[in-house]
């Protein structure tokens, strides 16, 4: 077997299908890419075994068959070669594989590709299409609340409930949540599921600007193809929190402010936080935000005055300042609302321009303030 391609265009498509290549593979064959030359095309696998990423490029072959190539050799080897084609001569009898550039020759030992893990199929699934865009969106509105606690399997993903023409991503590591809606979508199923924080990473690196993709599910996998790359990732099976449970709808204190101004402020004001707590104190009164912090071991404190609208009584309530940073950066409004009802339950953030077809509330758990 036999088969030319470009070494940059080779290269794209090894980055793609590598992320899904893990650390320490549980099987040697694991650390290889699986290629598969059919005609005209040479498709590419990659797997951990929870998810695998499949992409395809065109080459010029001479012969079918398939080889597990070692990937971090090949990968170092291309990305020290200028652009240009590479040849690659493969021993069906040992497996071994010859790569010619115009520099030269490099051998290397692969694998029986037939030894390759099967592949996940798409059976009994059920199917929705949206954009690349919608989806890129949900991604990075989400993906950075989810929890790294793996005694708690379902909170380490993003959960999905797709409802007819309705799809919500929620994610939450107990002291913040997402709630993120998408209303434009064609379904004939309800149904919900969580997808892993590893699968949805790989996925946002590997989405297109444009077009539409393809997600199918069932009670085991979700199978998304989008172009010429498809990834499968095995669902967390586990129960999420019921997190309407958490959300406050007694908010009677309703306080308006002009984004950037807030999230600037609270990026200044950190500096001179508890760096255990990153605590930081708003003091709300009629027309006036103090956003204030302190770190009493070292004497440093910091105090700034923001303009706002606020209805509601007077509050003084403690936040974790990165967790109210990373919210406000993904919140893409010019202003936005905080409702509060005491100083002991969780504020909801919202931008106070809505997207069309879109919803996003946010929770953040106070921090008790300190007597």
């Amino acid at each position: 077997m036999k088969f030319s391609v470009s070494s940059s265009d080779l290269l794209k498509q090894l980055q793609i299908a590598g992320g899904a290549i893990a650390s320490n593979p549980v099987l040697p064959i694991l650390e290889d890419f699986l290629f598969s030359v059919k005609g005209k095309h040479l498709t590419i696998t990659a797997t951990d075994l929870e998810t695998t990423i499949v992409t395809s490029i065109e080459v010029s072959a001479e012969g079918n068959g398939i080889i597990a190539v070692p990937a971090k050799i090949l990968m170092d080897t291309l990305k020290e070669l200028p652009q240009q084609p590479v040849t690659f001569n493969i021993n069906k009898e040992n497996f071994g594989i010859e790569i010619t550039s115009a520099y030269g020759k490099y051998r290397l030992a692969g694998e029986n590709g037939k030894e390759y893990p099967q592949i996940p199929e798409a059976d009994g699934v059920d199917s929705i299409e949206l954009s690349n865009q919608a989806l890129a969106q949900a991604i990075s509105k989400t993906l950075f609340a989810t929890s790294t606690d793996e005694l708690r399997p379902a909170m380490t993903g993003v959960y999905v409930e797709v409802d007819f023409n309705h799809l919500t991503y929620v994610a939450t590591d107990a002291h913040k949540l997402v709630k993120y809606t998408f209303n434009n979508i064609k379904s004939e199923v309800s149904t919900n599921f969580i997808i892993p924080r590893k699968a949805l990473n790989l996925l946002k690196n590997a989405l297109s600007s444009g077009g539409i993709l393809s997600l199918s599910f069932n009670k085991s996998n979700a199978f998304f193809e989008m172009g010429n790359v498809k990834m499968v990732c095995r669902l967390i099976d586990a129960r999420y929190p019921d997190y309407n449970a958490v959300i406050p709808t007694d908010s009677t204190n309703q306080l308006s402010i002009n984004r950037s101004d807030f999230q600037n402020s609270l990026k200044r004001i950190a500096i001179y936080a508890n760096k255990t707590t990153n605590q930081v104190i708003l003091n709300i009164n009629d027309g006036s935000l103090t956003v204030s912090a302190q770190d009493l071991d070292f004497s440093n404190e910091a105090t700034e005055q923001l303009a706002c609208t606020y209805e509601g009584e007077p509050m003084t309530i403690g936040f974790n300042a990165k967790f109210l940073i990373e919210m406000l950066s993904v919140l893409e409004s010019d202003e936005i609302k905080i409702e509060l009802s005491s100083p002991n339950r969780a504020g909801i953030l919202k931008p106070v321009d809505e997207v069309e077809d879109e919803e996003i509330l946010m929770l953040v758990m106070p921090v008790m303030l300190n007597n």
